[in-house]
C-alpha cells in the first residue's frame, strides 16, 4: 500500500497537471522508455514518506539501478509531480546516495532532470553544509575526473540548482517545448527588471542548442530524447559488464516461504539456517567453525551462482561468536569474496555483569575486521538490529555497499520491548509516565518504515524477493 501511494507522486491533481497541461510523461514511464526492458531496482522508494514536509512524499526524485544498452547505470530521475521536482533535504540525501553507489561501483550515471531547484524555506538544511545540495555538483566533477560517464536529459523546467546538473554532465539532451534551463525563470526576471519574457525565449531547447551551447542534443519529443541518450551510451566506449553464464540451482525450499519466516518476536532468535536454506543455491552452505560460537553462523554459499561468505546472527553475538566472525570476515577479505550479513541480533540473556563484559574485546576485533575487509558487503536486516551488535554485523555506520530491511525489521540502540516502564522502588512521581513515553518513542523510531523514510537504508524489500535483490 505504501509503495502504491509513493507511485502516485504528488497526487492526482499534480499528475493531471504534469501529464495533460504540460504534456509530460510520468517519471516511471520515462524510465521504461530509457532502460532495457524497462526493468530496474528502485532504491529507497519510501524516503521522505512520513517527514513533515506536507502531505506528499517529499523526496521529489526516484533513484535506482538498471541497464541501458547492456550497461549497468545508476539513475536519478526528478518526479516533478512532487512540488515541481523541488529539492527537499531528503531529496538531496537520496541523490547523494545514488552518486555514492555510482562511484563505488563505477556505474554510468544518468540524470532525468525536471526540477525547481532547492526548496527555499528549508535552505539552511539544503545549502551551506558539506553534504548539502552543492555536493551533488562536486560529485559530478569528481566522477568525471574518475572517468565515470554522466549523461542527462532536460525533460522539464530546470531552475537554479536544477540547471547545473545537466550542464555539468558530459552530454545532455534537451526536449523541445518542455525542457528549459535558467538560473531564474520569467517571474523573477519580471520582478527584477520589469521585462516580460517567455520560458522558451529565456531558456528553451532551441536557445540552448543553437545559441548558448548548454545542451548538446535537441530532441523534438520525450521519446526521441531517450532514444538519443541510448545512442549516446552506445558511443561512450564504456564496455558492458560481461554477463557470465552461471548455472545455478534453486534453493531446495521455496523463497516464497521466507514471508512466513520473518521474525516478529525479538525476544528470541529464529534458527537462521531456515532462512539460509531458502536463500542459497541448492540450499548448500559450507559452514565454517560449525560447532564453535554457534550463535553466529558463518560459511560459504552461492546466490544466483555468485560465491559469497555468509555471516548470520543465530542468537546473541557472544564472545566465541564474535571471535569466529572476526576470523571468517578476515578469510573473506584475503580471498576477495563478497560478504552477505543477515542481521537479527538477540537480546543478551540475564547473567552476571562480568560475563557480559568478556565479549567487548571480541566484538571490537570483529568490528575492526568488518570495517577493514576490502570486499563488497551487503547487509539484510531480517529481524532486530540492536546496539553494538549492529556495528559488528556491518550496520549503516560501517558502510556496507547496500543495506536492505525486511518490513518487520527494527533498528535501534535498544529493543523497546525490553525497556522498563516501571521505575525502581521508591517515590518516583512522574517517572512512570516518562518511561512509558520514552518506550513509545523508541517503539516508533525503531520501525523499518521510520528508518527507510530517513534513508538510513537502501530500501525495504519483501522477504521473498531477497535473492533477486
Amino acid at each position: 500500500e505504501l509503495l502504491e501511494r509513493v507511485k502516485k507522486g504528488g497526487g492526482e491533481h499534480a499528475i493531471l497537471r504534469h501529464t495533460q497541461r504540460n504534456k509530460k510523461l510520468f517519471v516511471r514511464e520515462r524510465l521504461r522508455l530509457l532502460l532495457d526492458d524497462g526493468d530496474f531496482l528502485e532504491l529507497s522508494p519510501l524516503a521522505g514518506l512520513d517527514l513533515p514536509y506536507g502531505d506528499v512524499p517529499a523526496a521529489g526524485c526516484l533513484t535506482g539501478i538498471g541497464k541501458i544498452c547492456g550497461v549497468w547505470c545508476a539513475f536519478i530521475a526528478s518526479d516533478a509531480t512532487v512540488k515541481g521536482g523541488t529539492i527537499y533535504p531528503i531529496g538531496v540525501k537520496k541523490q547523494l546516495r545514488a552518486q555514492e553507489i555510482a562511484m563505488e561501483n563505477r556505474l554510468l550515471s544518468v540524470h532525468l532532470v525536471d526540477s525547481g531547484g532547492a526548496f527555499l524555506p528549508l535552505q539552511s538544511e539544503l545549502f551551506p553544509d558539506k553534504l548539502h545540495g552543492g555536493r551533488i555538483f562536486y560529485n559530478e566533477a569528481i566522477m568525471s575526473a574518475m572517468g565515470i560517464p554522466q549523461v542527462a536529459v532536460v525533460c522539464g523546467s530546470c531552475v537554479a540548482g536544477g540547471a547545473y546538473v545537466p550542464t555539468m554532465a558530459e552530454e545532455s539532451v534537451i526536449i523541445d517545448k518542455i525542457g528549459t534551463l535558467f538560473l531564474a525563470g520569467p517571474p523573477l526576471v519580471k520582478a527584477a527588471t520589469g521585462e516580460d519574457v517567455s520560458p522558451e525565449d529565456l531558456g528553451g531547447a532551441r536557445l540552448h542548442s543553437q545559441v548558448s551551447g548548454c545542451s548538446d542534443h535537441f530532441a523534438a519529443s520525450e521519446e526521441e530524447a531517450y532514444e538519443c541518450i541510448r545512442n549516446v551510451v552506445s558511443t561512450l566506449n564504456w564496455e558492458p559488464v560481461p554477463e557470465e553464464d552461471r548455472d545455478h540451482d534453486s534453493p531446495l525450499y521455496s523463497p516464497e516461504e521466507l514471508l512466513g519466516l520473518a521474525p516478529l518476536d525479538y525476544g528470541c532468535t529464529l534458527p537462521v539456517k531456515l532462512i539460509l536454506s531458502r536463500l542459497v543455491d541448492g540450499s548448500r552452505l559450507q559452514e565454517f567453525k560449525a560447532t564453535y560460537g554457534t550463535t553466529l553462523v558463518t560459511g560459504f554459499g552461492h546466490v544466483e551462482g555468485h560465491l559469497v561468505g555468509i555471516v548470520a546472527n543465530n542468537g546473541e553475538l557472544a564472545h566465541d561468536a564474535a571471535l569466529k566472525g572476526s576470523h571468517f570476515v578476515q578469510l573473506c577479505g584475503q580471498r576477495g569474496i563478497p560478504i552477505l550479513f543477515l542481521q537479527n541480533t538477540a537480546p543478551q540473556p540475564a547473567g552476571p555483569a562480568s560475563i557480559s563484559q568478556v565479549k567487548l574485546k571480541a566484538q571490537a576485533s570483529m568490528m575492526a575486521a568488518v570495517a577493514c575487509a576490502a570486499v563488497p558487503k551487503i547487509t539484510i536486516v531480517t529481524g532486530g538490529c540492536f546496539g553494538s551488535d549492529s556495528y559488528a554485523m556491518c550496520g549503516r555506520s560501517f558502510s556496507p555497499n547496500f543495506l536492505f530491511l525486511w518490513p518487520n525489521a527494527r533498528v535501534a540502540l535498544v529493543d523497546s520491548r525490553h525497556f522498563p516502564t516501571v521505575p525502581p522502588a521508591g517515590d518516583w512521581t512522574g517517572e512512570e509516565l516518562e518511561l512509558k513515553q520514552l518506550k513509545a518513542k523508541l517503539e516508533e523510531e525503531s520501525s523499518a518504515f521510520y528508518s527507510s523514510s530517513r534513508l538510513w537504508d537502501d530500501g525495504i524489500i519483501l522477504p521473498q524477493d531477497t535473492r533477486k535483490v
